[in-house]
């Protein structure tokens, strides 16, 4: 059955309900879980730069604060939507909890496209984002963070906003900073190097060296160039990557049967990780369709792009020889392909545990912001290194106990301590 139009927020309320029976979790519980506590959509009026004004859609939506402040990107993207953010708060809710750091979820986006915005204009929607959200969000209620096509510079002018509305000084209030006004050590690898450093448990649990391994992965952004660049430390070799040309409206794989070159390809790519096809062809790269990346004979995949990518449509491209898939995006294996995978015995990180790396480092600038102190890169690193890998041998451990795989044993371990957190707090 095809599944392309699924609604992301129905497959995350879909996946909390399953593990609510599997927990025997009583039904306010499960209602109070599977709905966000509150959502906000707003208008953003920009006066653009041909003079005329635009109304831009902004949303932020917290799903559940019981276990410490919201935490949650803001993505700006033209096809965004209600129940994308609603589903992206849910799972951030568990990525928190999964990881066990004091946060809760929450998630917000503006739909528009970056690409063919000024940075003036970009400014002021960042700067009309906070006008509509400032009384709701804040260091010890809801921070944000970048998300998809938003950057480092977004988020100091929606800090200045911030501070600007409520009269002081307050750094924690969002993460993913520039280093000159706050931002951590380490923050634009965080995410990669999650991925890769779940990856790396894994294939001691598959008995495989990271040296003896291929790889193929979709995505050319922030999350894949780290995770490629550190698998590559380990001797892992990519052969395959992808990314969406925005010349063309599509998206193009780029193969090399030796593996890439990292360095190459970051010298013709644009800051939205797209890479120039035609400099990539003169390098001897292969030009292939955009969802070649899932065909490719490799050990491991890693989807660091958008959700909804392994599919019912696409599930059955992928090759015999892949033995583990490390979900670098947000939710991009449908929970009908997901069963599927669990079929043919592929090893799967989930999304929430894989890249918690990201949510995990801004966690830390949250702490090093609001206490005014700093750690060094290697401190960052060594923190983030043993919080991931921690979480990865819990959730492999109870796996392995309870007979589950690696997502139903992450997801039970995550909802649990929401839920009881929300016991705790005498909401249920």
């Amino acid at each position: 059955m095809n599944d392309k139009a699924y609604n992301p927020f129905e497959a995350a309320q879909t996946q909390c309900d399953e593990i609510a029976e599997v927990l025997g979790l009583e039904t306010a519980t499960r209602d109070f879980l599977r709905e966000p506590m509150r959502e906000y959509q707003f208008s953003i009026p920009v006066h653009m730069d041909d003079g005329k004004m635009k109304i831009f859609r902004g949303f932020r939506v917290q799903h559940n604060l019981a276990r410490g402040p919201g935490k949650g990107g803001i993505r700006f993207h033209p096809q965004e939507t209600i129940d994308t953010i609603r589903a992206l708060s849910m799972w951030m809710t568990w990525k928190c909890a999964v990881v066990d750091i004091p946060l809760g979820g929450s998630k917000g986006g503006v739909i528009c496209d970056p690409h063919n915005l000024s940075a003036r204009e970009q400014e002021q929607i960042c700067r009309g984002w906070v006008r509509q959200i400032a009384r709701d969000v804040g260091p010890y209620l809801d921070v944000p963070a970048p998300d998809v096509m938003t950057n480092a510079q977004m988020m100091l002018w929606m800090l200045d906003e911030f501070e600007a509305i409520h009269g002081g000084k307050y750094p924690g209030f969002i993460t993913g900073k520039p280093i000159s006004v706050g931002g951590s050590q380490g923050r634009k690898e965080a995410t990669g190097y999650g991925v890769i450093f779940t990856v790396r448990e894994a294939l001691k649990e598959l008995n495989l060296k990271p040296e003896n391994t291929s790889t193929s992965v979709q995505g050319f952004g922030n999350v894949a160039q780290f995770a490629i660049q550190l698998y590559n430390q380990m001797g892992g070799k990519v052969v395959c990557v992808s990314c969406w040309d925005q010349k063309e409206n599509q998206a193009n794989s780029f193969y090399k049967k030796d593996g890439i070159d990292l360095d190459e390809l970051l010298k013709i790519t644009d800051p939205f990780g797209g890479i120039e096809k035609d400099k990539a062809r003169d390098l001897g790269y292969e030009i292939l369709s955009g969802d070649a990346w899932i065909e490719q004979d490799v050990d491991i995949l890693i989807p660091a792009a958008l959700e909804n990518q392994i599919t019912t449509d696409t599930v059955d491209k992928i090759s015999k020889s892949v033995k583990l898939i490390a979900e670098g995006a947000n939710g991009p294996t449908t929970p009908k392909a997901d069963k599927i995978l669990k079929e043919k015995g592929i090893f799967v990180i989930p999304d929430f545990l894989a890249n918690a790396g990201g949510v995990t480092c801004s966690y830390f600038e949250q702490v090093q912001s609001n206490m005014n102190y700093y750690w060094s890169k290697d401190e960052v690193f060594g923190k983030l290194d043993e919080k991931m890998t921690s979480a990865f041998i819990s959730v492999s451990e109870f796996a392995q106990k309870r007979k589950l795989h690696m997502r139903d044993a992450a997801y039970t371990i995550a909802i649990s301590r929401v839920a009881q957190a929300c016991r705790d707090r005498g909401w249920v």
